[in-house]
């Protein structure tokens, strides 16, 4: 059980203090199926190219493999749990149970110690890891102390399962600032190369939309006691960028609030298994609640809880011949934009006034909508043009707060496409009139949300931070208010729609 222990606390380590290359110290604690482990003091730890390099002894003394080092030809040969990996200094090539694998970095040689990828060689085992930020710890479950299972109930793609399928809530941290060394499948290829990605997670108009790059097939289950429905995404992880705007608690789950919703109390998610990669996300329901899946490979899969799977089928966003707008509270998570004179973040007054935007337009019965993000969370630009995109959206918005001198002031519109103008005349026609701000006209710009989308799209500059008197009515409510009714009223006149 003690093989992973050392390592995946070293993974922890560069996780949670990026650049750190030395041995844990006395602050730092592991505990192993409820025992704490003891570390010597001089354990040390390199980082190369992004990837954990541990030295061989630690191997030999910490984590309880069988190695042998052959000094004629540089190679070592490490066993464990009937597997054989062989790694040779200053090669990126090596083997596993005798296929031939190809490393991120490859070992190496300093002074008279010999280092090896931590990551190639730990994730050959399953040990499930969670770290507390308060009290310095990694908790660490071996497999057979978790009493998992893969499943009591039966699973479809149609969301019309039952069972009493055990739910995880654990994830491995990512290796700081990249991808991992390269986890072998002993066929010649990476597994990483093989993952999809989980870019963004998001709830609007009763619906769960998951950003996806690459291909994967979701399975679900409805569960009860309490009422759930549990969406399993498989040879998937999170990307780097989600992790990094995301919030862990003890148990390695994330949680996305909802709020305004009856039918459900929150969303979770995690990285549930690690062989394979699958990540699970779990809407935890107020009561039973039936639901529709879509997933058409264009890279968003769709929950959607306002229909009965039983006898409506699905209609992804936009169906039914509703317009479809996608709403973008720029920056999020760990982006918190311009910071405010009074030291407020930008990424709050954005969502502030994306989700009052949401709540007017659920009143409207012809058009529909999608959030790029529902909460404080970070999509990349790539991922707020790809959902737009993805789902063919007929106008994007997205809205930010400006920041320059003190003395700047007033609203202004940005857009790159010609085609984009038209919207962007109306647009902030509306704008300037809710906000009462001087008018800085309309701009045209190389901004990469309204250059990489497909449909028309604008970038609202609502207000000056960094202006004391446009700051204090930007935090206001009422204010808010006003910016959202305006951009509502805005998309309506563009989409003909009274």
């Amino acid at each position: 059980m003690k093989k992973l222990v050392f390592g995946l606390l070293l993974v922890l380590f560069l996780w949670a203090i990026p650049g750190h290359m030395e041995a844990a110290g006395s602050g730092t604690h592991i505990n192993l199926d409820g025992q704490e482990v003891k570390l010597t003091q001089d354990t040390q730890v390199q980082t190369v190219q992004d990837t954990i390099m541990v030295p061989l002894r630690v191997i030999v003394e910490q984590l309880g493999y069988d190695v042998n080092w052959d000094s004629k030809t540089s190679s070592v040969t490490i066993e464990q749990a009937g597997n054989t990996l062989k790694l040779t200094v200053n090669k990126k090539s090596a083997t596993v149970n005798g296929q031939k694998v190809t490393l991120r970095t490859a070992p190496l040689l300093k002074g008279n110690t010999t280092y090896v990828p931590l990551r190639f060689v730990s994730e050959q085992t399953g040990v499930k890891v969670v770290w507390d930020e308060s009290s310095k710890t990694a908790f660490l479950t071996s497999v057979t102390q978790t009493g998992e299972s893969g499943g009591k109930g039966t699973t479809t793609n149609s969301g019309n399962t039952s069972g009493g399928d055990t739910e995880g809530n654990v994830v491995i941290p990512p290796v700081a600032g990249g991808n991992g060394s390269g986890t072998s499948t002993g066929t010649g290829t990476s597994v990483s190369s093989k993952l999809a990605s989980i870019g963004g997670i998001s709830f609007s108009d009763n619906r769960l939309v998951i950003a996806v790059d690459g291909k994967t097939t979701p399975k679900t289950s409805i569960l009860t006691n309490p009422n759930r429905i549990v969406v399993d995404i498989p040879n998937t992880k999170f990307s780097d960028l989600f992790l990094a705007s995301q919030a862990l608690d003890i148990a390695g789950q994330g949680i996305l609030p909802v709020i305004g919703y009856p039918d459900l109390s929150q969303v979770r998610f995690s990285l549930f298994n690690s062989s394979p990669s699958t990540v699970r996300i779990v809407l935890d329901l107020n009561y039973s609640k039936n639901f529709e899946l879509t997933n058409a490979g264009d890279g968003l899969i769709v929950v959607d809880l306002n229909k009965d799977s039983s006898t409506t089928p699905v209609v992804p966003p936009g169906g039914n011949g509703k317009k479809l707008v996608v709403l973008d509270a720029g920056h999020g998570g760990k982006d918190s934009g311009a910071i405010s004179i009074t030291g407020r973040y930008e990424k709050n007054f954005n969502l502030a006034v994306i989700l009052k935007v949401a709540d007017l337009l659920k009143k409207q019965s012809d058009i529909d909508f999608v959030l790029t993000r529902s909460d404080d969370s970070f999509p990349s630009l790539q991922d707020r043009a790809k959902i737009a995109n993805d789902l063919h959206a007929d106008v994007f918005i997205s809205v930010h707060g400006n920041s320059g001198s003190p003395a700047a002031t007033g609203s202004e519109t940005y857009y790159t496409r010609s085609d984009s103008a038209p919207l962007a005349n109306i647009m902030h026609k509306y704008l300037t009139k809710a906000t009462g701000l001087p008018d800085r006209r309309v701009n045209s710009k190389s901004l990469h949300v309204t250059r990489e989308t497909k449909m028309p799209a604008v970038l609202l500059e609502v207000g000056y931070l960094s202006n004391k008197r446009d700051e204090g009515l930007m935090y206001d409510d009422a204010f808010q208010q006003r910016v959202a009714e305006g951009i509502v009223a805005g998309i309506k006149e563009y989409l003909g729609i009274r």
